[in-house]
C-alpha cells in the first residue's frame, strides 16, 4: 500500500517539520506497525497553490523546497510537492526533490503537461522520478489517460494516478464527486498502474474521510492520499478537510483490509447465479430490441419520426418509479432505461 499524507500546503518551517515528525511516530505505532503488506510513505506539502480567488493564500513557493528536504534527511519520508508548470519542475529538480504530483488543473490542460514531460525528458535521472497525476476537473478518463502517456513518453516509469473526484453537476455530500466507474475503468484498461485515491479532496470535510479511506480500500485502490496537519483548524488552505496524523490513525484502525480473494465454495455459487441471471437479462433485452426494430418498421410505413418525446418521458418516468418501489436506484433505473432507448433508436434508424 502507498501512503501519501501531509498538509495541503507548506506554511512554515516549524509546521512542516512539526507535521513530518508526528506522521513518522504514528506510522511506527499501531495500526501500520502491524500490517503485513509493505507499505511506502511520502510526505506531501504544497508550495504553490492554485487558488480560485486572488488574494488567498497560494503557497510559499521555492521557499519551501528546503523545509521538504529536511523531512527528507530528518525523518527519512519520500517528499513529494505539487508542479503546475516548467518552471516549479526545474526549481524543484535543482533543490532535490525527485517526487511530484500533477494537480486537476493542470491535468486538464495538455500543453501544460506536455511542457511538463519535455522538461522531464531532458532529465538524466528519470528513474529516480515518481510523478503522480491527479484526474482533471472534468469527468474526462481520456484526458486523464493522455496525461499519464504524457509523462511515460517522458521516460518515466514510476507513474501513479489519483483520483481526487469531479466538479459537482449537481448537490452533492462531497466536495468533489467521485463517480467511481472513472477510476475503475482506468485501472481496468491499466491494472499495472498504480492508483490512488485523494480522500481530502473528494471529501471537502473532515466528517467524511473515514467512509471514504472504506470505500476505495474496498474498491482495491494502492494507495491513499490524504491531508494531514498539524494543527488542521489553523490551515491557511483547506482546513475543514484536514485531519492530524492521530486522527489518520484512528480512522484507519477501523478500516477492515480486503484479504486476497479465495475461492470459497459459497462464492462461487453466488457468482453462478449471477451469470445465469446475467443470461437471462442478456436474452430480455435482444427480445426489446427485436421489438424495437418491428416498431420501426412500423414509424417508416406510417411516416412518423423515431424520436417520440413524449414516450420517452413516460418511460423514464414508469421505469424510475419501478425501481423506487421496488427498493432500487431510480438513478441507476434513469441510466439503464436511457442506454436501452438509445439502443432502441439505434435500431429504427
Amino acid at each position: 500500500m502507498i501512503f501519501v499524507l501531509g498538509p495541503c500546503s507548506a506554511e512554515t518551517e516549524q509546521q512542516v517539520l512539526q507535521t513530518a515528525k508526528e506522521l513518522r511516530q504514528t506510522l511506527l505505532a499501531a495500526p501500520f506497525a502491524s500490517l503485513k503488506e509493505p507499505i511506502k510513505f511520502f510526505f506531501r506539502a504544497g508550495l504553490w497553490k492554485p487558488r480560485t480567488m486572488p488574494n488567498s493564500f497560494e503557497g510559499v513557493g521555492k521557499e519551501g523546497i528546503v523545509w521538504l528536504s529536511r523531512v527528507e534527511k530528518e525523518c527519512h519520508f519520500n517528499v513529494c510537492t505539487e508542479i503546475a508548470c516548467r518552471e516549479h519542475l526545474q526549481l524543484c529538480l535543482a533543490g532535490g526533490l525527485r517526487s511530484f504530483w500533477i494537480g486537476a488543473r493542470s491535468t486538464i490542460n495538455p500543453f501544460i503537461v506536455q511542457q511538463i514531460a519535455d522538461e522531464i525528458a531532458h532529465f538524466d535521472e528519470k528513474d529516480a522520478l515518481t510523478i503522480m497525476v491527479k484526474n482533471p476537473v472534468s469527468a474526462d478518463l481520456e484526458l486523464w489517460l493522455g496525461a499519464i502517456e504524457r509523462i511515460r513518453q517522458a521516460g518515466v516509469n514510476n507513474i501513479y494516478a489519483i483520483h481526487r473526484g469531479f466538479t459537482p453537476s449537481q448537490p452533492t455530500p462531497y466536495r468533489n464527486t467521485p463517480l467511481w466507474s472513472i477510476p475503475i475503468e482506468l485501472k481496468r484498461r491499466h491494472p499495472e498502474l498504480k492508483l490512488l485515491c485523494d480522500v481530502s479532496h473528494i471529501a471537502g470535510k473532515r466528517e467524511l474521510i473515514g467512509s471514504l479511506i472504506n470505500q476505495s480500500v474496498n474498491l482495491c485502490f494502492d494507495g491513499l492520499m490524504v491531508e494531514i496537519h498539524c494543527s488542521p483548524c489553523n490551515a491557511l488552505s483547506d482546513a475543514q478537510q484536514q485531519i492530524t496524523s492521530s486522527e489518520f490513525a484512528q480512522i484507519f484502525s477501523h478500516i477492515a483490509l480486503p484479504q486476497h480473494q479465495s475461492e470459497i465454495s459459497q462464492l462461487r455459487q453466488l457468482r453462478q447465479q449471477i451469470d445465469e441471471i446475467d443470461e437471462s437479462l442478456w436474452q430480455l433485452v435482444l427480445q426489446r430490441q427485436q421489438v424495437s426494430r418491428q416498431i420501426g418498421e412500423v414509424k417508416k410505413k406510417s411516416n412518423l419520426p423515431v424520436l417520440q418525446v413524449d414516450r420517452y418521458n413516460e418511460l423514464l418516468s414508469t421505469r424510475t418509479q419501478w425501481a423506487e418501489q421496488n427498493g432500487l436506484s431510480a438513478d441507476v433505473a434513469k441510466k439503464i432505461t436511457e442506454a436501452l432507448h438509445e439502443s432502441s433508436i439505434a435500431a429504427q434508424l
